[in-house]
């Protein structure tokens, strides 16, 4: 009969492998973000070195009646929000059509995927140079060779960035964000019982039917979790804004405002209280979509 003590050691030397890895998540993660927590606590302008100090809650109270940083919490949900719902909706109807056999899925499935695997800002550079440039940007280009082939003249060259800056910025994170969600929908449409379908089928319901009543149901869990991973990323989404506006005409949300704040105020003690707002903002996100994932789990578990 083993001993407490003796049960003890035994639970210590299972876990003691994962002790180095604890000592460094908690080093590069945990401890940057108690730095900051601290620093959003002071009075800290680099412009303003000799009134450095503890500033209680006064920054706290500054982000919150700050009205540029209201405006783009505004941006930032409009942006969000926007881009999730379109690149479900995309999503699912790619994922729809993976989910069928024909000859090339794979090629296609492949090439879907590619803009999620390009980096961030060189999408965005691709978008703005290579597609939304007034000058050479394939838009225009288009526009330009539809026009001379039916035979009209000085066809429109619209600056895309300057007209609509929001949507420039909703597109290219849309064409970047739709195949993620595209894969998570996918991977819930594979796992629909195959069954139930196919005796759906054979009970004379019509493919809308078998979408509604069947697979839409069925992925209700996997559009929840899409949405919510999708939000914690997009809301944290800096590299679009930066390199197509510079925050500009309004496009300013709120990880380019902290960049602001930090880089161009120099107040690290209001833009520390700033990110400490966005994390804990994000938090809540990333809780609901921790829930969605340990449910999917479970019903995975018990089938």
């Amino acid at each position: 009969m083993r001993t407490p003590v003796a049960e003890r050691a035994k639970e210590w030397a299972r876990r003691a492998p994962l002790l180095p890895a604890l000592v460094f998540l908690i080093v590069v993660t945990q401890l940057p973000f108690v730095a900051t927590v601290v620093i959003s606590f002071m009075r800290w302008n680099a412009l303003a070195p000799d009134h450095r100090g503890f500033a209680a809650f006064d920054n706290y109270r500054a982000v919150v009646t700050d009205p540029a940083l209201r405006s783009s919490v505004g941006t930032t949900v409009l942006l969000t929000v926007t881009v999730v719902l379109v690149s479900l909706g995309l999503g699912l109807g790619l994922a729809l059509l993976l989910d069928r056999n024909f000859r090339g899925r794979g090629v296609v499935r492949t090439l879907l995927i590619t803009p999620f695997l390009v980096v961030p800002v060189a999408a965005a550079l691709l978008w703005k140079h290579a597609l939304y440039n007034a000058s050479y940007g394939l838009f225009n280009g288009v526009l330009t060779w539809l026009w001379h082939l039916f035979g009209a003249g000085d066809p429109p060259q619209p600056d895309w960035m300057t007209n609509s800056p929001l949507l420039a910025v909703e597109l290219s994170l849309i064409w970047q964000w739709t195949p993620f969600m595209m894969l998570i929908l996918l991977a819930g449409l594979q796992s629909r019982p195959a069954d139930a379908v196919e005796a759906a089928r054979m009970d004379g319901a019509s493919p809308f039917d078998v979408f509604r009543y069947l697979t839409l149901p069925h992925l209700r869990r996997y559009l929840e979790l899409a949405a919510l991973l999708g939000t914690v990323y997009i809301v944290q989404n800096f590299d679009a804004v930066f390199t197509l506006t510079s925050g500009g005409l309004g496009t300013a949300n709120l990880p380019y405002t902290i960049y602001q704040t930090f880089y161009q105020a120099h107040d690290y003690g209001r833009a520390s209280a700033q990110g400490v707002v966005v994390v804990l903002c994000s938090l809540l996100v990333a809780n609901f979509a921790l829930r969605t994932v340990s449910s999917l789990l479970r019903e995975e578990i018990t089938r």
